[in-house]
């Protein structure tokens, strides 16, 4: 076993009450999509819909506090936070990861926001092992977020179907530097740029300020931008795109897809899904389809080993690949072996 190593202590999750079902969404679509379509093709029985006490912040802390209540963990032993979290969140222009650091009383933890859209766990990931290794007095860090891109969906504009699954709720991860057991191994990503205003919120920034005319339009403006263009470059790219992320991502960890026990992926359309599984050679059992849940961005790989974890199917030794993608473009894969250190490593 090497010297210096990062460990997985545990996650958190935070979902809100109430719920939107497939049929509910079908509804919204004004006929564009039926109920089945909706769960056949997208994949969606429900998503989660957040109160208004459940803000973008608010949901990262609660995401923080089930995680450190599972393991056990003083806030006084966290280093340093790294808020995953969306840019929708209660108030603009506030540091979330500072947000959570106060609440929590981690008074010697500092913190930064990061943003790569829905892959942005993926490159905590190795933005906290980096920084692990490279500085002895980071020993915790505490990876966390919050989402709720849901509310910006038009379900009636029929460009938006990738986006009828928006989900909201929080997430966490803690990792710790020589804790002895699932370790966090290596990660590898890869942008494409030529993808970066293909997709986002139209109206609001400074390029197209909600002005008392568009006020309506502003807060349903999440919508592709540029839908061929993103279209066609996804069909060439993108599927390559994440095999290649994940197999450099084993390669580096020193195994293959053949040692690969369980795959942390996000919420995709169920044809996409199933198609990724069986390439990689896995079962359905070696995954968990997040049909039930929705998309919740950058914290579906959380939640996805969270549940694998309660349902047995992540095991003392299994090797797990997580794996996502942003709209900018980015894709990523970052892979974990659980359970305790051995020679491999």
């Amino acid at each position: 076993m090497k010297d210096i190593h990062v460990g997985v202590v545990g996650t958190g999750i935070y979902l809100p009450e109430k719920t939107r079902t497939a049929k509910e969404i079908a509804e919204a679509t004004n006929g564009n999509w039926t109920e089945e379509n909706i769960v056949r093709k997208l994949g969606i029985k429900k998503v989660y819909v957040p109160s208004d006490e459940d803000g973008t912040q608010e949901m990262a802390l609660k995401a923080a506090k089930d995680v450190l209540r599972k393991t056990g963990t003083d806030p006084k032993e966290i280093d340093v936070i790294l808020d995953i979290g969306e840019e929708w969140k209660e108030y603009p222009l506030t540091t979330s990861a500072l947000y959570v650091q106060g609440e929590l009383g981690a008074i010697n933890a500092w913190g930064v926001d990061l943003q790569n859209r829905c892959a942005t766990c993926l490159s905590a990931f190795k933005m906290a092992k980096d920084m692990m290794l490279a500085d002895k007095e980071v020993k915790n860090v505490l990876i966390v977020g919050g989402y709720r891109n849901g509310d910006f969906v038009d379900y009636s504009d029929p460009n938006m179907s990738m986006m009828y699954n928006l989900s909201a709720g929080g997430g966490a991860v803690l990792l710790r530097k020589n804790y002895g057991r699932n370790l966090l191994l290596e990660s590898h990503l890869i942008a494409d740029g030529t993808l970066a205003r293909t997709a986002g919120v139209e109206i609001g920034g400074t390029k197209n300020p909600i002005t008392k005319d568009n006020l309506d339009k502003a807060y349903k403006s999440l919508r592709l931008m540029q839908p061929q263009k993103m279209k066609d470059r996804l069909n060439e790219v993108s599927v390559p795109n994440w095999f290649t992320c994940i197999d450099k991502a084993l390669s580096k960890s020193g195994y293959s897809r053949k040692d690969l026990d369980y795959l942390a992926i996000l919420h995709i359309k169920r044809s996409g899904h199933e198609g990724m599984v069986s390439e990689l050679g896995l079962s359905p059992e070696q995954t968990v389809y997040l049909e039930e849940y929705g998309h919740m961005g950058q914290l579906d790989q959380i939640l996805s080993l969270d549940l694998a974890l309660k349902e047995g199917k992540v095991q003392e030794g299994s090797l797990i690949a997580l794996i996502a993608a942003g709209i900018g473009y980015v894709w990523g894969a970052s892979v974990i072996r659980w359970g305790e250190t051995d020679e491999h490593n």
